[in-house]
Parts: C-alpha cells; sequence; structure tokens
C-alpha cells in the first residue's frame, strides 16, 4: 500500500469559495516605520490576526459541504430521496444548463459537494492492455473541466459488456473524495485534486468487473469484495487506508459474486450496522468491529440493487437469476431468516435497481423496464406498469415525483403515489446506466459520453 498524507487542500476562487484576498486585513502602519520593538509586536498581532481569519475561512469551506449536497450514490441518505421540490419535469438536452464531455468509459454515478461534480472513469490505452483509471471534477455551476486525475493504472481485464471498469461511485466527506476501483485500488484525494493515501493491496477475482460503492461511517470507509472466491466486507481507514476489519460473507454460495452497496441504518446501543446482500445471503454487521450481528439467507447471486430502510424493515432484491424482494425486520440475532422475514414479491423484482421507500409505498422497476409500487408493511400491489426500455440506474424521488432513467436515455417521471400516473417522459439521445444526482432544482445526469446539467 502506497501512502502519501497530506492535508485536506480547498481551492479558492472557481466560484464557489471565498478568495483569501478578499477577507479583511487590519490597518496598520508600515512596519519598517516602527521600532524594533513594535515591529516584532505588531508581526505576532498579524500572524495571529491571520490565522484566525484563515481557520474562519477553513472551517466556512468545510460547512459549504450541506445536506443540499449529493455526496454519494443515492444521494445523502443512501435511499435516492432528494430534498428538492423544484426539479425539472422534461429534460431537454439542448437546453441544459451545461453539458461536458467525460473521456473514456465509466458507469459510476456522479457525486456532489463544495460545489463540484465528481465521477469516475477508464481510459484505455493505446494498445488496449492498460487502462487508467481516473477521477473526473468538474464545476457543478458552469460544467467546467476542473480536472482529470489518474488514480491507478491496471492491465485490463474482461468485464460484462454492460459494465466498465469504472463503475463504483465515489463519495465525498470534509473535503475529501473517496474513489473506489474495486480489487485495482481505492484511493483519497481532496476536492482540489492533491492525493491523500491510495490502497491497491485488496486484490480479488472480480467476475464481470466492479460495481458497489462505498460508504463513510464515522472514520471508516466500508465496502464489499464479492470476487469469484472468498467473498467479504471490508472496511479502511480515512485516515491512511489501511485496512481495519475484513468480514468473510459466511455462504456457501455456489456462485459468489455480487456488486451492492451497503446501507449503514442505527442499532442498539448507538451502534450502526451496514446492511450488506451478498450471494446467499444478507449480512448485518456492526460497522466498528465488522462482526456479523445478524443475517438472513436465500438465493440469489450477483446481487446489486442498495438496500432501502424504513418502518422498522430492509427492502432488497435477491437478483439474479430469479429476483425476489424481501422485506426483513430489524434486529435479532444470528440466523432470523425464519423469524424477521416478512414479506417476499417475485413478479416485478429488480435485478439492478436499486428501490424507492416514501411513506408506505415502496417503488421499484424491474430491468426489462415493469414499474411497480406496493405496500411497504405488507407487499400489497398498488400498480404496475410498463415503461418500456431496460434498466439498471436506480430511481430518485424529489417531491412528488419519481424520475426513472432507462438505458436507452429515456427519462420516464412518475407521480409518487398510490394510483399511476405518468408525468412527463424526455429523451436523452444517449445511452445511460448511471443514477442522477440532485443540487438545489437540478439534476446532474451522466450518459455514456456527458454530464448534463439540467434545470
Amino acid at each position: 500500500m502506497s501512502s502519501s498524507l497530506v492535508e485536506p487542500q480547498f481551492l479558492a476562487g472557481d466560484g464557489n469559495f471565498p478568495e483569501f484576498t478578499d477577507l479583511p486585513m487590519p490597518l496598520a502602519p508600515s512596519p519598517r516605520s516602527l521600532p524594533s520593538r513594535h515591529r516584532s509586536q505588531l508581526r505576532s498581532r498579524l500572524r495571529n490576526h491571520f490565522g484566525l481569519m484563515l481557520f474562519t475561512a477553513c472551517g466556512w469551506l468545510c460547512a459549504t459541504a450541506t445536506a443540499d449536497d449529493w455526496p454519494e450514490f443515492r444521494g445523502p441518505s443512501g435511499q435516492g430521496v432528494a430534498t428538492a421540490t423544484a426539479l425539472p419535469l422534461e429534460l431537454n438536452v439542448d437546453q441544459a444548463a451545461w453539458k461536458c464531455a467525460i473521456p473514456g468509459r465509466g458507469w459510476s454515478s456522479p457525486s456532489v459537494s463544495h460545489g463540484r461534480v465528481f465521477v469516475t472513469t477508464a481510459v484505455e490505452s493505446e494498445d488496449d492492455k492498460s487502462l487508467s483509471l481516473r477521477l473526473v471534477c468538474v464545476s457543478a455551476t458552469s460544467g467546467e473541466l476542473l480536472f482529470d486525475k489518474e488514480l491507478f493504472r491496471h492491465e485490463a481485464v474482461k468485464i460484462h459488456k454492460k459494465n466498465s471498469h469504472a463503475s463504483p461511485t465515489p463519495i465525498v466527506r470534509d473535503g475529501v473524495v473517496y474513489a473506489h476501483f474495486g480489487p485495482h485500488g481505492t484511493a483519497a484525494v481532496t476536492v482540489a485534486g492533491e492525493p491523500v493515501w491510495s490502497n491497491d493491496q485488496l486484490n480479488y477475482s472480480p467476475v464481470h468487473g466492479n460495481g458497489g460503492s462505498p460508504i463513510l461511517v464515522e472514520d471508516l470507509l466500508i465496502f464489499s469484495a464479492d470476487g469469484a472466491a472468498n467473498p467479504e466486507i471490508v472496511a479502511l481507514s480515512i485516515h491512511d487506508g489501511s485496512v481495519k476489519w475484513r468480514t468473510p460473507r459466511g455462504t456457501e454460495a455456489k456462485k459468489k459474486f455480487s456488486f451492492t452497496t451497503p446501507l449503514a441504518i442505527p442499532a442498539a446501543g448507538g451502534a450502526m450496522l451496514a446492511i450488506s446482500p451478498g450471494s446467499d445471503r444478507l449480512s448485518a454487521v456492526d460497522c466498528r468491529t465488522g462482526a456479523e450481528a445478524w443475517f438472513v439467507n436465500y438465493t440469489g447471486y450477483s446481487v446489486i440493487p442498495r438496500p432501502v430502510h424504513g418502518h422498522g424493515l430492509v427492502f432488497f432484491s435477491t437478483s439474479y437469476d430469479s429476483p425476489q424482494v424481501m422485506a426483513v425486520a430489524v434486529g435479532g440475532k444470528g440466523d432470523v431468516t425464519d423469524s424477521h422475514v416478512r414479506w417476499t414479491l417475485d413478479k416485478g423484482a429488480p435485478h439492478t435497481p436499486s428501490m424507492i421507500l416514501r411513506g408506505d409505498e415502496l417503488y421499484m422497476v424491474s430491468d426489462r423496464g415493469i414499474a411497480s409500487c406496493v405496500d411497504a408493511r405488507t407487499g400489497e400491489l398498488h400498480w404496475r406498469e410498463r415503461l418500456g426500455g431496460n434498466f439498471s440506474a436506480s430511481p430518485t424521488l424529489a417531491g412528488d415525483r419519481i424520475y426513472f432513467f432507462s438505458e436507452e436515455g429515456k427519462c420516464s417521471v412518475v407521480a409518487a403515489d398510490k394510483q399511476y400516473k405518468l408525468l412527463a417522459s424526455s429523451d436523452l439521445k444517449e445511452p445511460t446506466l448511471a443514477s442522477p444526482a440532485v443540487l438545489d432544482r437540478a439534476l446532474i445526469v451522466r450518459t455514456s459520453e456527458h454530464l448534463y446539467r439540467f434545470e
């Protein structure tokens, strides 16, 4: 593991942060016109005054990462719910607020913090034998490309035709961006692009490439590492990238690979549990120690959707081959399969997109474009309708609207209601498998070649 620690740095003057030169400076006579004793006192006072201003400015900069940001996969809650209520109903690529070309290929979803949009991408070498794994940063205000930085270079490996070598979504906190590329490495850089640490020692044999995104809990970066053999959940220190714990899946699944993103939920005693589905088993592990608190068994592999949580239940899909949505009561100890499963649903279950929970309704879309709304407490069906197309991106809720993006680039906006109502339909004219980010009154959308801001 390589490690080169630096303090997080922030860029001033890009339209998002205050210029230090704009901060008020104390009025004073020229030091050279004073006696030496007074000059020494003045220098000390100026240093103290500037130090206070710098501390105040840095505190303001850190405070700009607010709840209005979209700092990880599926937003601040990790469940695809936005606080914004004035997003555009129709998306016209010719009238976007801005459009920025993204080099290479990647299906990581955009994360937004400190007025910046972050995505990862993979750029092939001219001989197609190696890949440059990169972090790209774009101004959320103007769409200007701020930096495009290589984090790792790796030999190209075989992946699924729908996947990319840069599918996990970056996560941002306190001015640091954590970019994850599955078995090819994890790196931390500042929002200005300066390296903090990198770790490329967690090698395992991927199947179909990488996919699951990391989460942040206290001072740990937690993610699944479910390859062809020895699947596990891993936690790294956010300070230096060192491994803090590794928890084996404890399953004998025939096909062990999966691609899920954990969801952290509160547990008794102030602990946090990482809810992490994998092949044949969902595990609830203590985020601090990695100890498995409880688990549920099922039949399924290549599990992709991120769980959602509410009403004391965790909702997730078992993915391949025949997906099933399961609602499991939180709590218990050890194997709770027989005691805590509240309901299951076979028809319309997603292989890939995560679900949306709003009030008592659970919304989902299957990979083949069948959208459904069911009662979250009972699994009773309210409606099921065909949107058309194929789906990998997870839906996003904003107010009383749900935004669904098909792989073909069609955006369907559906009312979040017990009665089905299609509110609008738009064509992005490019494929998309990434989930959108929300910022203020805007949607940040990644297609196969571009980032867009729609207002």
